[in-house]
């Protein structure tokens, strides 16, 4: 990959071999409401951004995935105060149409973009049983989920452009209205996992935020949004990566910590409660968890793997690093991966 120089913290750079300006791939912070609780993670935002990394995300469960994760903070309670004590931007993911109203989530949404402007943006999936399914709403299939995110993310849009919105179908809304808004609307970028939902948000996201995969499975999840209408939009990759001081340490913390991710397919999206992931994965072995999660004691390996995402298209990584080492993790990656990839 050609040396990158970084000419300010967001800004562009230069391709010093080829000599186009480019942007630098930001590198942000997983906050995993599932693992640690909210104060917790409020200090460990605090030290990645002293540490140097670039901005922040947030997970927004009802439920962790398993037992031994054992936590599960509201998150727009936590990205009030970790944007109020930081300068990071920050991002969500969230599941309209559920366990929330699409309304609910705009006016969420539109107040932490009038109090932190430019610094907020908004993930929209099509969810997960696991913290979709206390309402007691019916699950339906795929092909119905992903028709309502789009209803939903429409409203969302509307919403925040500040008309008033009736609408019905999937999900019902009538006059409502956001009085308090941002004068510029936050990013609605669409998750997806498959090619079919990348190719499906394209269509009206305003950029892509999807998880790490194999290499060849992330281009094709790239081409599917473009192909989409998705070209020329933000792209955020969410990487899930465990680092340890030895390799053994790292397989075994990813294992502990991490196994429901080893499920893949639709199953992730089904099972209803944590013991029931803890069931599924209980045949689970630590060297079957390289198939789901970056594991590595080499820094240098971790910034390789990054390096290969920007040159996907990529500008922005978060780091979900899941073994409970947070605050060596950070230390580790702001002093040897960090500068590698600027």
């Amino acid at each position: 990959m050609p040396f990158l120089r970084t000419i300010g913290r967001f800004g562009s750079c230069i391709d010093s071999q080829k000599g186009f300006a480019a942007m630098s791939l930001r590198i942000g912070f997983h906050a995993s409401h599932e693992q640690f609780p909210p104060s917790e993670l409020l200090a460990l935002a605090q030290a990645a951004e002293a540490a140097g990394f670039d901005c922040a995300m947030s997970s927004d469960h009802f439920r962790p995935w398993g037992t031994a994760q054992g936590q599960s903070g509201f998150a727009w309670s936590w990205l009030g105060a970790a944007m109020a004590t930081t300068k990071l931007g920050m991002g969500v993911i969230s599941a309209p149409g559920y366990r929330y109203h699409p309304a609910v989530i705009a006016q969420g949404a539109a107040t932490l973009g009038e109090m932190f402007p430019g610094r907020f943006w908004l993930a929209l999936g099509s969810g997960q049983r696991l913290n979709e399914d206390i309402t007691g709403l019916p699950w339906p299939e795929k092909p119905l989920r992903t028709r309502r995110l789009a209803e939903c993310a429409t409203v969302i849009r509307a919403l925040l452009a500040g008309e008033t919105v009736t609408h019905r179908g999937l999900v019902t809304v009538v006059d409502a209205k956001l009085y308090s808004r941002p004068a510029v609307p936050p990013p609605r970028l669409g998750a997806a996992v498959t090619e079919a939902t990348a190719e499906t948000v394209g269509a009206w996201a305003d950029g892509l935020l999807t998880v790490s995969a194999e290499p060849e499975q992330m281009r094709r999840v790239v081409a599917a949004f473009r192909r989409g209408g998705g070209e020329g939009k933000r792209m955020i990759a969410q990487v899930t990566l465990n680092w340890a001081p030895t390799e053994a340490e790292a397989l075994a913390g990813a294992h502990e910590q991490w196994r429901t991710n080893a499920l893949g397919g639709d199953v992730n999206w089904e099972l209803r409660t944590p013991e029931e992931f803890d069931i599924a994965t209980r045949f689970v072995r630590p060297e079957d968890m390289r198939q789901s999660v970056w594991i590595s004691a080499d820094p240098g390996w971790h910034a390789g793997r990054l390096a290969e995402l920007a040159e996907m298209g990529f500008d922005e990584v978060q780091l979900h690093q899941v073994d409970r080492n947070q605050r060596a993790f950070i230390e580790t990656f702001a002093t040897r991966v960090l500068p590698a990839l600027r």
